[in-house]
């Protein structure tokens, strides 16, 4: 059984930061990527950032590169995701997920998800 739990969710203004933590257990996710998604109320859940098992290689979608980071620390299981520059469209429940694959064109895949951690950003 895969568990998937994040944390660090909260309500911060705009241009503030938070940090997501994603801790893994019950498998190794050996040589997979993980990866972080967000649904804001009424859309469809997007791709945000994907990070490699070594943690060499990160993935971003345009609408947070340059202000989120995505890393990992393999020897805690651990993913996170630190926003900085947060604006109110960034309001979303985001979601933790692995192992993450990309289908093609936008379309990313993930076999395991977490529970999901509310971001709510107010203007």
């Amino acid at each position: 059984q895969v568990q998937l739990v994040e944390s660090g969710g909260g309500l911060v203004q705009a241009g503030g930061s938070l940090r997501l933590s994603c801790a893994a257990s019950g498998r190794t996710f050996t040589n997979y990527a993980m990866g972080w998604f967000r649904q804001a109320p009424g859309k469809e859940r997007e791709f945000v950032a994907v990070i490699s098992w070594s943690g060499g290689n990160t993935y971003y979608a345009d609408s947070v590169k340059g202000r989120f980071t995505i890393s990992k620390d393999n020897a805690k299981n651990t993913v996170y995701l630190q926003m900085n520059s947060l604006k109110p469209e960034d309001t979303a429940v985001y979601y933790c997920a692995a192992p993450v694959s990309h289908v093609g064109g936008s379309r990313w895949y993930a076999d395991y998800w977490g529970q999901g951690t509310q971001v709510t950003v107010s203007s």
